[in-house]
């Protein structure tokens, strides 16, 4: 079975670079003018097009070298920033690294949900956005937001874990404050652009419609109870308005959540980190599509033999190539380039021998 919402290509796969592998490799800098510099956003752009394009052009990437794009936000990168952010957060700009936020140990469980687009981070977006739209007459792009979780760590450090216990329901209220900016922000995100999520994972480039991705990084750190009671409720409302719907969990226990993601009514979409079972979570799940994530630390340790066995098994494991796709995130400068040549010749051979057939 096929996702009727994907191309016509089965397995589609993507790559996305750390900092440092852009930085040591092309020379870019991921400094403040990188996010924010109307010249800078459109140069480091195809700057990255044509170096992808230069050494993976052959497996269909950097297809948008020549093209000068007003891209509001930074869709080869995977970072999660800018809302925290405008809540508050202090962030620095680094020359070779995502945006490094700083936890800002709110004391109180309050979110103010009117003023977000009246905060100086996110007046940055907005005079971009402004200058890159009188130049070209629309924008292109979108700007990772992050996940509910993710962004009340940010707020509140680890006191949030203890908020579950001792305050329940404002712990909820509070999720509810951060879930309103996160709507808030990707409707206008999407208004602008037409999508939310590329930035989070360039996979969903992929699909015919724009995928609204949460990310649920911190999830590995909480219960299932705990998900289920503070943080399901908002998936479930998230897949019955914005379709498609996924969830990115990067960490190696997505199949401990399995039974629970069963209770989303629409999860469309769902990274499943490095380590999680797939098996498992295809049999709770038999029509959302799974994405394999690679471990990019774990490259190098394999040879190419054993590397294309993991992929072969792994694709195998989601039994259906129409509702699977493979991934590398976060691939930094110490991973052997010919790796990656690995991981696109084994997917271009899957898919092959599953059209044959």
């Amino acid at each position: 079975m096929q996702n009727p919402v994907l191309h016509e290509n089965i397995l589609p796969f993507e790559i996305v670079f750390h900092p440092s592998w852009w930085f040591k490799h092309t020379g870019i800098t991921f400094d403040e003018d990188f996010f924010y510099h109307p010249l800078k956003r459109i140069e480091s752009e195809k700057k990255m097009e044509k170096e992808l394009y230069d050494r993976f052009g052959s497996y269909g990437l950097g297809n948008d070298k020549d093209k000068n794009l007003p891209v509001i936000g930074a869709v080869h990168n995977a970072a999660g920033y800018i809302i925290s952010e405008m809540l508050g957060c202090k962030v620095d700009y680094c020359e070779d690294s995502a945006p490094l936020v700083y936890p800002a140990f709110h004391e109180e469980l309050k979110i103010n949900t009117a003023d977000i687009f009246k905060t100086h981070a996110f007046r940055k977006i907005e005079n971009l956005s402004e200058k890159l739209k009188t130049k070209y007459g629309y924008l292109s792009g979108d700007i990772n937001w992050g996940g509910i979780l993710n962004i009340a760590l940010d707020l509140q450090g680890e006191k949030v874990f203890l908020d579950f216990f001792e305050k329940p329901e404002e712990t909820k209220n509070y999720f509810r404050g951060i879930s309103q900016v996160i709507e808030k922000f990707t409707n206008h995100i999407k208004k602008e652009t037409g999508t939310t999520s590329v930035s989070v994972n360039r996979i969903v480039k992929h699909f015919s419609k724009p995928v609204f991705l949460h990310s649920e990084c911190s999830h590995t750190m909480i219960s299932t109870e705990q998900y289920e009671e503070f943080l399901l409720p908002f998936d479930i409302e998230w897949s019955k308005l914005s379709r498609p719907f996924g969830i990115h969990y990067c960490g190696s226990d997505p199949h401990r959540y399995a039974e629970a993601f069963q209770k989303i009514p629409h999860l469309d979409f769902l990274d499943v980190g490095w380590g999680g079972d797939i098996k498992e979570l295809r049999k709770c799940l038999p029509d959302t599509f799974l994405n394999i994530r690679l471990s990019p630390v774990e490259l190098n340790s394999y040879n190419d033999e054993e590397l294309a066995t993991i992929i072969t098994s792994r694709v195998i494991d989601s039994d259906n190539p129409g509702l699977t796709g493979v991934c590398c995130i976060n691939i930094d400068d110490k991973v052997d380039i010919q790796k990656i040549l690995v991981i696109f010749k084994t997917v271009e051979e899957l898919r092959k021998k599953y059209l044959k057939k």
